[in-house]
């Protein structure tokens, strides 16, 4: 009986697995004619993006170039600048990437404080995580990181008549002022 309830007591202490796929949600039958492979958010300083998105977030680096660019397609820079291009995915090796992209010769005019609240062109990028706690205490350690909403949990309507979606989050902007929702699906 005691080690029973030890048992019982010691699994409850731990961390709930993560939820790969959210309830209510089906594969389509007929795949959509789009993916969305990836988002490149231009930044001023790589390597302090690489220190929360590679570091403390966990993806992984599979692509770090300087490409010249023609400030045409891409409308940032003057043509022939260089710019170095990081890309960073997930658990999938086709979609849900984040590219970093950063002005070196000549960089791009900085354009001041970002702002800390959201608007209009603003976005959020929605991540899923397999420990939010740590996960969230060590982006709030970083430079240039501004919390809006610690860890907690929040319990959204389920879809398509399933259970009700149980998250852990936290929210956060980078330091380019993206603003990060950082998740754990639990059971």
């Amino acid at each position: 009986m005691v080690k029973a309830l030890a048992l019982a007591l010691a699994l409850a202490a731990q961390p709930a697995a993560p939820v790969t796929q959210s309830p209510g949600v089906e594969k389509p039958v007929q795949p959509v004619p789009t993916d969305i492979r990836r988002v490149t958010l231009i930044v001023r300083d790589i390597d302090a993006s690489l220190r929360l998105y590679r570091d403390v977030v966990g993806l992984k680096v599979n692509y770090d170039t300087v490409v010249e660019t023609s400030g045409v397609a891409l409308p940032a820079g003057e043509p022939g600048a260089r710019a170095r291009l990081v890309l960073l995915n997930g658990n999938d090796a086709w979609v849900g990437w984040i590219g970093l992209m950063q002005w070196i010769d000549p960089p791009l005019a900085d354009p001041g404080p970002y702002p800390r609240r959201m608007g209009i062109g603003g976005h959020v990028i929605v991540m899923n995580t397999d420990d939010v706690e740590r996960r969230c205490a060590a982006a709030a350690k970083l430079p240039g990181i501004a919390m809006t909403a610690p860890s907690r949990l929040q319990v959204y309507p389920g879809r398509n008549g399933a259970p009700p979606i149980r998250v852990k989050g936290c929210n956060f902007f980078d330091p380019d002022g993206t603003l990060i929702e950082m998740n754990q699906l639990l059971k």
